[in-house]
């Protein structure tokens, strides 16, 4: 290919003015990223506009790898270090070519080096740059994966007795560095936990069946399958895995709960590790716990708008009462929690949280990690905070009547409780606390609010489409007869293929009146409604109802997600 300057390419086409050139040349010299890189970042260009002048000016043809196989002996052909160093990926070889994918054609230096190391010609394809990097990802991470699959197998028929799978497993991990000389099992799981991070996942399923054992992995809240593990290699891997949380390996029919801590990539995380006896060995469970700080803001959980003025108004003149967060299990409670403890924290009160287990530290917090093995419970501690002149208290959990009337108790006496309970929306969580025991003139003078939550995947905004619903999609919303422009994702390079990309919150907040607090003295539901309707309480459907329309996330995503509720 001829050399040209990829500035002076997306000037000749008009996809950019020469002013817009120069002050990205000027911003290029202070970073030293490629051209391409800080167009897309300072809003000069897309992706898109950057990959169509590519391709009607050089001839260029585009790959979209999401839709593409690439075969796992590509790993063979180039050298990971390469595909890392220049984010390229082979997709394909003959006899004398190797068909590059790129996100920049335009890298003569990444072409040349290529050719060197394969001894063929580079005939270069142009693919979406995160489209690029997880293909890079996933070709190398399947080839260790694969690679240590295979060195299991050899070792496993290389011993008559399998005796070495213990003592190779007790080696050190090491997550995100080379470790050609690691045992086999130590290289597989780190795959996985490797690629676990690269795809975003928010936990790894290691399922027994009766062939093999199938990993999964939780992505937006979807499991997703990876790769299959032959059956007779799952105990090395649980092995290990037990190992990593300090768990006892010879002990295979009793659940068991551990933590590790590993680096990815530079990246901390926390691992959840849960084991489980199932007919076929036990199923082992990983929650990745990421230390990063976004998780606990309110732009972090997806407030915004009239839902973001309650929350705060709430939080903020509030001193004493019940404040309680509700929803399913994965609906973000937790994170909307950590967002409430970081708002009120400061060096003028006392805050002390009690969490089982403590996911996230936090400056300034004193916090309590409960254990029910030890008698630790989230009961009996509280009644020990009582008595550590608490201003706030925040509660994981309320599991049990005993802990929700000692926390409602403690709220009538001039503290700020904090915390979560399991159910679907607002009104059924005080149902959930009379069917608990707790006294109805209970909760009528400590509540103060209540946050019932959900978590919906958002739109790709590099492929959302605008489409007309049907009058029948509409009505689904609660939506009245009209014209109305909502939005798919058709999938891209940048959303995998999905038409998703991240997680958002939607909310219903419900902050309680002299009305609401008579009808649940009364155990009166028509009368409660009737309360909440006064004071323009919105239930959640309205919040999904304004993402749907902006575009943030699709009819169908608020159909999964809160079924026919």
């Amino acid at each position: 290919m001829k050399y040209i300057r990829l500035g002076d390419l997306l000037v000749k086409s008009g996809t950019i003015t020469k002013e817009q050139l120069n002050e990205a040349l000027k911003i290029q010299s202070g970073t030293g990223e490629r051209l391409g890189a800080v167009l897309q970042k300072h809003g000069f260009i897309t992706e898109k506009q950057l990959i169509d002048t590519l391709m009607s000016q050089l001839g260029v043809e585009f790959i979209d790898l999401n839709g593409y196989s690439i075969p796992s002996e590509m790993a063979q052909v180039l050298p990971k270090s390469i595909a890392k160093k220049h984010g390229v990926v082979p997709v394909r070889v003959t006899r004398t070519d190797v068909y590059l994918a790129m996100a920049d054609p335009l890298n003569f230096v990444a072409i040349e080096e290529v050719r060197s190391v394969t001894r063929r010609r580079v005939i270069p394809l142009i693919a979406a740059s995160a489209a690029v990097d997880r293909a890079v990802q996933n070709l190398y991470s399947n080839q260790g994966a694969m690679r240590a699959i295979e060195d299991m197998q050899r070792d496993l028929l290389g011993s008559q007795y399998g005796g070495t799978e213990v003592t190779a497993l007790s080696q050190p991990m090491a997550v995100d560095e080379d470790e050609a000389d690691a045992a086999p099992a130590i290289r597989l799981v780190n795959s996985i936990i490797d690629r676990a991070c690269t795809e975003g996942a928010s936990d790894i399923h290691m399922e027994p069946g009766e062939d093999s054992m199938t990993i999964r992995m939780r992505i937006d809240g979807i499991l997703r399958p990876i790769i299959p593990v032959p059956q007779k290699l799952q105990n090395s891997v649980i092995s290990r895995m037990k190992i990593m949380a300090r768990m006892d390996i010879a002990q295979k029919h009793t659940p068991q709960d551990g933590r590790a801590n590993v680096t990815v990539r530079q990246e901390t995380l926390d691992l959840r590790i849960s084991t489980l006896p199932t007919i076929h060995g036990e199923k082992v469970v990983i929650r990745l716990l990421r230390k990063l700080p976004e998780l606990a803001t309110l732009e972090g959980i997806g407030l915004e708008g009239e839902n973001l003025e309650r929350f705060c108004r709430m939080v903020d003149r509030t001193t004493e009462g019940v404040i309680l967060m509700v929803g399913p299990t994965g609906s973000g409670k937790t994170s909307t929690l950590y967002a409430m403890i970081d708002r009120l924290k400061s060096d003028e009160i006392n805050l002390v949280s009690l969490e089982d287990p403590v996911e996230y530290h936090i400056g300034g917090v004193c916090q309590v990690h409960i254990n029910e093995k030890t008698g630790l419970t989230f009961a009996s501690v509280l009644r020990s905070v009582l008595r550590q002149d608490p201003d706030v208290i925040a509660v994981g959990e309320i599991r049990d009547g005993e802990t929700a009337e000692i926390a409602m108790r403690a709220a009538m006496t001039g503290h700020l409780v904090l915390s979560t309970v399991h159910t679907n929306n607002a009104v059924s969580s005080i149902d959930r606390l009379l069917d608990i025991g707790v006294e109805p003139y209970l909760i009528a003078g400590a509540l103060k609010g209540i946050v019932s939550q959900r978590l919906v995947r958002r739109l790709c905004p590099h492929c959302r489409r605008p489409y007309t619903p049907s009058p029948e999609e509409a009505a689904a919303l609660g939506m009245p007869p009209g014209d109305y422009t909502f939005y798919r994702g058709e999938g891209c390079g940048d959303c995998f293929g999905t038409g998703y990309r991240g997680r958002t919150g939607v909310f219903e907040i419900l902050e309680f009146t002299a009305g609401m607090r008579r009808a649940i003295h009364a155990r009166s539901l028509k009368d409660l409604e009737k309360a909440m309707d006064t004071a323009g309480f919105q239930p959640i459907i309205a919040s999904c109802r304004r993402l749907v329309l902006e575009g943030t996330t699709s009819a169908e995503e608020v159909y999964r997600v809160l079924g026919g509720g």
